[in-house]
Order: structure tokens, then sequence, then C-alpha cells
């Protein structure tokens, strides 16, 4: 429904780009004779943001969440992965109930542009990606039908979208600048693949990286910021995207220490050579025991 930088949308509405200071009508309530229509065919793509508030919501793990309430998907040709909300068999969000939403107050930001379609796009040439919209008219959504008129930016006010696009603005600009990029930068390899994953959505994971011994030995970061990746998940979250922004995409604006390059290669070799010594001395006690069992 929303935050897709294509419109690729598996449903049979006709978009129409909406200018701006334009107008919409359009109004939900449990009035509308659609009320939970949309909810029971339920195809939301989940921004990290999106995750940690859920998570909070039902007040469990993003292990846990990413494991019960989210199916992975490919969002390109080149296999980045994005995660979705996970709905039952007949494609009903397990979150919808007669009442409405259950998690409504931490909805997605899909569901809270709906039915208004967001894409980040950006001219070519230009460095500044610009937001742009379009009306989502869907058969079975009489909402279109109430009488009621608002801005586009009175209703994304009204739905407290903004807190979301500034939160997940960095991670969408990502987005942005790989699809932009092309074929140039070629298919990533399925370790970066991984990584993009983690540093995306498993923050839980992504706190055990950046807490590690090994991280801790390649960046140059104080105590400080280590207490903080211990406990704040939203600047964890944030940390994340400029991770990535520095390992898959060179943005240099985490500081790494000198020679941690070469003490990795060098540590590396140094547990290759102790594993080919194991090996051998494996095979030399082998062979041994082979020859002492031809002499008995």
């Amino acid at each position: 429904m929303s935050e897709k930088f294509d419109i690729p949308f598996k449903s049979s509405f006709v978009p129409a780009v909406l200018e701006p200071g334009a107008k919409i009508k359009f109004n939900c309530h449990k009035g509308v004779s659609c009320f939970n229509a949309c909810c029971k065919h339920a195809d939301i793509q989940l921004t990290p943001y999106d995750i940690l508030r859920l998570k909070d919501n039902l007040g469990i793990s993003v292990t846990e969440f990413l494991k019960d309430h989210t199916v992975p998907y490919e969002m390109d040709k080149d296999g980045l992965p994005g995660v979705k909300l996970r709905t039952d068999n007949e494609g009903a969000c397990l979150f919808v109930n007669d009442e409405g939403c259950s998690v409504y107050k931490d909805r997605p930001t899909a569901c809270r542009y709906y039915p208004i379609g967001h894409m980040a796009m950006r001219e070519a040439g230009s460095s500044e990606d610009e937001a742009r919209y379009f009306l989502i008219r869907e058969d079975h959504c009489k909402g279109h039908e109430e009488d009621r008129e608002i801005l586009v930016d009175e209703y994304r006010k009204e739905q407290e979208v903004e807190v979301y696009d500034q939160l997940n603005r960095e991670w969408l600009q990502l987005m942005l600048k790989k699809k932009s990029a092309g074929p140039a930068i070629g298919r990533p390899s399925d370790t970066s693949l991984q990584f993009f994953f983690m540093c995306s959505y498993d923050t839980d994971r992504l706190r055990r990286f950046v807490l590690s011994d090994s991280f801790k030995a390649s960046y140059d970061l104080d105590e400080k910021f280590y207490q903080t990746m211990e406990n704040e998940d939203l600047a964890l979250m944030q940390f994340g995207t400029r991770l990535l922004k520095q390992v898959l995409f060179g943005e240099v604006t985490i500081p790494v220490k000198d020679n941690a390059t070469e003490k990795r290669i060098e540590e590396r070799k140094e547990i290759l050579e102790m594993r080919r010594k194991a090996e051998v001395e494996l095979h030399k006690q082998k062979q041994e025991q082979q020859m002492k069992d031809a002499l008995s």
C-alpha cells in the first residue's frame, strides 16, 4: 500500500496521482459497510520502525515477532530481503478482529497511509528524493463514498504517519539508492543479503553483533555508544542503517580503528593455519590407528 518504489500492487485499483495540496474524499469508521474488508486481504510490507512498534505493542522480542508474525519476500530481482505481515490461510491480517485492528495505535506505515499510496522518487541528476502520493481506489472500499474531504497533508497528520516517515526516511533512501543504481552494483552476495536483513529488521541479532568483541575491535566507538546500543532499540535501528550505508555502499560515517582490516586478515590466517594443523594431526592419527589395526 505504501513505501513501495514502483506500483506493483496486487489489487484491482487504478492509481491516480495526487497533486501537491490535493484533497481526498475518504473516511473509514465502524459504520462503513466495508469495515475491516481491507484487513481481510492484507499485503503489508513492514519497515524497520514498523517492527519496533509492533513488537513493543505485543510485549515480545524482535526475534519472536519475526518468527510468529512475518513472512520473508524478495523486494527486487536481486533478492533484497523484505518482510510482510503474516496472514491466515484466507489472507486476513492476524491482528484484525470484529472491533477492528487490535494493534491500531502501533499499526504499520502502510495501514496508516491507506487509501494513499506513497512512493519516494528521485529525478535524474538530483541528490534529493521527493515524496509522491497516489490515491488507491479498490472495489471493496466504500470509504470513498463518505461525505468528507481532507487535504493529503492533514490526513497524514491525522493518521500520525509523519513520525513513521521521519524515522523510516534514511532506510527508504537507502532502498531508493540501491534501486537507482540498477545493474551497476550487481546482485549482492548471500552474505550481504543476510547482513542487510540483520541490519534492517533483526535488531536482536544486530545488537549481539554490535556488542561483540570482533565489532569492538574493528570500530573506534566509545563506551557510551555501546551502552546506548544495548539499551535503546530506536538508536540501534538507526545505527543499523548507518552500518548498511558504510558496509554495502561505502558511505563512511562510522570510524574504523587503525589497521583493523589488516588485523582481521591476520587473525583469519591464524585461524585457518590452526585448522590446517588440526586436520593434519587428525589425518596422522587415523593413519597410525589404521596401521595398528592392520598389525593386530
